[in-house]
């Protein structure tokens, strides 16, 4: 599908999507509860696969009024079939932790994408821990093979890569026989996602300790999950494309259910503030309230929030002076290279922007309406509708990858006054 885009105001209160991050860590983490409700999940295609995978496992989950209803397994079951986690990263990494705990053997792929995004840091855990993982294409990429049990140990990985594969052990290794340890190699990028992690699993009275900040934990083992119940926060990483319309073409706007949490992307608001935007955050309403403002270059450390680089691009191409994006070079193993596609899509519309191994310096001034390509990639998708907005007379093709982690964005940017039509 492609958009057409429009130079737009936008105007109105609108609630933020739910979280994407909290919804998967709920619903992996009910999957081996005995039984949990969720309220409030973002059913988008990345948590739909991750629903999927869980009942691969022999969990039961029902979708009923905006909230699951989940009935799980102490100790996961073998899969009848292969898990096909269709685009989700983080699907992917979850359950190749969690097979993991099964008497057995089991399979997961996934689309063209997921097929080339590195595993190699989380199987070589596995196997420290007693598993046997690996990749059929010796790459470290999907399709992958576990066997397990999970038995526990020590393991040593690296934390440069991504967060998603510390998760994934924090999730796993409660339930593997023995205790576990795992140690951090190097900086611990995205750490608020492990943040994330950690606090769904403490609901689910799950205990681990930490070592040294950022350098690894300790998590005995034997120990079973009792996630009863979870309400689903606002999602930070989907609402900074509100909030940065807001900036750029907003009247007066409001996002509702934007509480404080561990989210790292919340960083959004200091950093339009930063940038000189005028926004205010009642904290205890959990709105963010957001106008049209001149805005500003800045430096932002990205190492926590990988997430907000499109973000991050879009705002530096429309604000004075530069905007240096730093300590980035985790964000090439997303979907796609965010790095790169940033970089090539908005040099289309003008901007005069360098891509460097660890950075992106975006030098705003002037930008205008382009034919551009979303990469598949829906971080990349909104990021370039907001874009369009402020240049006008803009194509983006493959507009129907936002369905994975905000399937109704365009209907909601169009409530807002947003002027766009679907080709």
């Amino acid at each position: 599908m492609n958009v057409l885009i429009d130079r737009s105001e936008i105007a109105g209160t609108i609630p933020a999507p739910p979280s994407k991050s909290y919804t998967h860590r709920a619903i992996a983490i009910a999957s081996l509860s005995v039984e949990s409700e969720i309220a409030y999940p973002l059913l988008s295609a990345d948590t739909k696969a991750t629903i999927a995978a869980s009942r691969a496992i022999g969990a039961d989950v029902t979708i009923s009024d905006n909230r699951l209803l989940v009935r799980g397994v102490p100790r996961p079951m073998v899969p009848d079939n292969v898990i096909d986690v269709l685009n989700s990263g983080t699907t992917l990494r979850f359950f190749t932790a969690i097979t993991s705990l099964a008497k057995g053997t089991s399979v997961l792929t996934g689309d063209a994408s997921i097929r080339t995004r590195p595993n190699t840091p989380l199987l070589g855990a596995l196997s420290d821990l007693g598993a046997d993982a690996f990749s059929t294409k010796g790459d470290g990429t999907a399709p992958i093979v576990v066997q397990g049990p999970l038995v526990g140990g020590r393991t040593r990985i690296s934390g440069s890569i991504s967060s998603q594969f510390i998760s994934a052990l924090l999730i796993a290794c409660p339930l593997a026989e023995e205790d576990s340890t795992i140690e951090i190699e190097g900086e611990l990028k995205s750490r608020p996602y492990v943040d994330v992690t950690l606090e769904v699993l403490r609901e689910a009275g799950i205990e681990i300790r930490e070592s040294d900040p950022d350098s690894g934990f300790l998590i005995k083992g034997g120990q079973r999950f009792d996630l009863k119940s979870y309400t689903v926060p606002g999602d930070f990483s989907s609402s900074s494309y509100l909030l940065a319309a807001g900036a750029l073409v907003g009247k007066h706007v409001t996002i509702r259910n934007l509480y404080r949490s561990a989210q790292g992307d919340s960083a959004i608001i200091p950093i339009l503030k930063e940038m000189g935007a005028e926004i205010a955050w009642d904290q205890e309403k959990g709105e963010v309230t957001i106008t049209r403002s001149d805005l500003h270059g800045v430096t932002v450390d990205v190492g926590k929030t990988p997430d907000l680089v499109p973000t991050l691009a879009v705002l530096g191409a429309c604000a004075s002076g530069e905007m240096r994006i730093v300590n980035a070079s985790h964000v090439r193993y997303k979907e796609t290279d965010r790095l790169h596609a940033m970089a090539v899509e908005l040099t289309k519309m003008g901007v005069d922007i360098t891509e460097k191994e660890d950075e992106l310096h975006v030098r705003g001034g002037g930008i205008h309406g382009a034919t551009l390509h979303g990469w598949d990639d829906h971080r990349i998708v909104m990021a370039l509708t907001v874009a369009g907005m402020v240049a006008g007379d803009t194509e983006i093709d493959t507009a129907e990858s936002v369905a994975v982690s905000y399937p109704r964005f365009f209907e909601e940017m169009e409530l807002l006054g947003m002027r766009a039509k679907k080709v």
